[in-house]
Formats: C-alpha cells, structure tokens, sequence
C-alpha cells in the first residue's frame, strides 16, 4: 500500500509516499480502507519535531495522522464488520501512532463510530479530533442552558464545532475570529462575533462561565479577568498554556490545560449530532493524497476556517 512517511522533521518536503505493507489487525482491531484523511495543528507540530514527535521518533516509518473516514475490510472485533463505514480519531494516546496517513489504517475498533450515512467521508473524517476536542472540553466543564461561553478562533476546527455544541445545549455563545469571519461564525449560531484585532475581547464581553482557549499564552490572563467565580476554562494548546491551573485557581475558576482522547463513544455522540443536522462540519479544503504537502502548507497558514482534508483516490 502506498502511505506517506516522514523521513525526518523538518518542512513539508520531508512527507515522502512510500510502498509499504498493509498493517495486520490484531484482536479488537479493524482494518480500514482510508478514504479521507483529516489534517490537524498536531500533524505540523509533529512533523517539525515538536507535537509528538518524541514519541514517535523510534518508530519506523514515523508515519503522520490521527483522523480518518474510511471503509473496514477486515475485522477481529464485534463492534463492525467488512463493509461498514466508520471514522474516528486512531490511537490518540500517550504514546499513540495513528498511522493515518496511509490507504489502509489498522485501528482499534473502540476508537471508531459508524459513519451516519447522511454525511460525506470528508465531512466525518473533518469532525473527529478537532469535533472531539471540543466536545471532551464542553462536557468536562458541564456547559448547559443559560451559560455564558467565550470560545477563541470560533471559526478554526475546534472552534467551529463548540460553537455549534454549546449552542446545542443552551448556552449564550460569544466567538472571537477575524473580521473576514464574522458571517461564518454567526452563521454557527454564535450570539456575538468578537472581532479579536478590532478591539480586545475582555471589554466585549463579560460574565463567562466558561471559556474554551485554544490560543494560550496571554489568552488566559485576559479571558479569567471576565469570567464568573467558579467558570471553568479550559486550555488545549499544548506548550501555550503553563501555569493555567494556578492561575484560573487565584481567580476562583476552574482551569485545565487538557488533551484530547481516543473515544468510539463520543464519536458514537458525534455521530449522533451529525446526522441529525445538529452540527455540521465544514470542509474549507480538499487535497489529493499526493499533495500533502499542500494541504500541510494551508494549515500552517493559520488562516484556515474550519478543517483541510486529505482524499485518497
């Protein structure tokens, strides 16, 4: 099978498409036929050397990606069958290698979900880490009717998503973005667009039960002067966030510099939310399988609204 390997950090030109055999499935496993391929901020960061690559770099091949929508071939588990469409966000873990970037994916079979059938395999693969992140994050703050939420980059991939989630569950919506973005960000339900290089989001709003940040650094100082005794904030921004705990604590709010994780049965609520037209994901960019390179160059843009995805032939 062909998968693109990465020969050693550095630029996009390191991704290589190689010839590789097909991965064995063990008990619990499935072997999935990739048909789309989502691209994350991790993947970049990875692929520099930064992200996980310290964890992988004694792997070989290091072979990129954690996204995937595809169809299962083979299976030693009872949860699906040859012939199912499934996706989901593959061995997201500590020492994790999803192996995504390749035609066929050897999963675990509880880190996946039935595709709803309503929806595209770009659609799914585009809504599985960044659609996870933000709904690990709003369940773990318990956001519910009547809460006021501040969501940061409101139009990227996490953000696009947890716009549409705390809407789903009653929550008054605040979302900063650009100015270029503030139709697409309303269009998601959101209450209020904040354009962040007008003016500074801490005197646009107030009264925040929970903040979800995925910017760090400065971010977080700025976001707890506006929020409600014992609101929650939680930061996803790997390296940017240091110190959130002690800080969200001096201010009376609960904070958390979190990670996403591997889960058939959130995708199975994902899935759920899908296909009932709840949330949508939106797919700004679609690329060949031999222009990941391409597709690895607009993510590091940061301009990109909602998710790049990778489509196989």
């Amino acid at each position: 099978m062909k998968a693109i390997v990465l020969k050693e950090p550095g630029t996009a030109d390191q991704l290589m498409i190689s010839e590789i055999s097909i991965p064995l499935i063990r008990d619990e496993e499935v072997l999935v036929e990739v048909k789309v391929i989502g691209i994350n901020p991790i993947d970049i960061k990875t692929r520099k050397g930064k992200g996980r690559y310290e964890r992988l770099k004694a792997e070989n091949p290091i072979i990129l990606g954690w996204d995937i929508s595809g169809v299962v071939k083979a299976s030693k588990s009872d949860l699906f069958k040859a012939g199912d469409e499934v996706f989901g966000m593959v061995d997201f873990s500590e020492h994790g290698h999803g192996k995504a970037y390749a035609e066929y994916v050897a999963a675990q079979a509880a880190h996946l979900s039935l595709k709803p059938k309503n929806i595209s395999h770009q659609e799914a693969a585009g809504a599985t880490l960044a659609a996870l992140t933000a709904w690990q994050a709003i369940v773990k703050a318990g956001v519910k009717k009547g809460d006021r939420v501040l969501i940061h980059a409101a139009a990227g991939g996490v953000g696009h998503f947890a716009v549409q989630m705390a809407k789903h569950l009653g929550a008054f919506v605040a979302g900063t973005s650009s100015e270029k973005n503030k139709d697409f960000v309303l269009s998601l339900g959101a209450d209020q667009h904040i354009d962040y290089a007008a003016n500074p989001f801490e005197t646009q709003v107030k009264d925040i039960d929970f903040v979800l940040d995925s910017m760090g650094t400065d971010h977080i100082d700025r976001s707890l002067e506006i929020m409600n005794s014992g609101g929650t904030l939680i930061s996803i921004p790997s390296g940017l966030n240091a110190g959130v705990e002690e800080k969200s604590r001096v201010k009376g709010v609960n904070g958390y510099a979190t990670s996403v994780q591997s889960s058939g049965e959130d995708m199975k609520t994902i899935a759920g939310l899908l296909e009932k037209g709840i949330v949508k994901s939106h797919i700004s960019g679609s690329y060949p399988f031999d222009q990941m390179a391409a597709a690895h160059h607009q993510m590091e843009s940061g301009r990109t609204v909602g998710k790049i995805v990778v489509t196989l032939p």
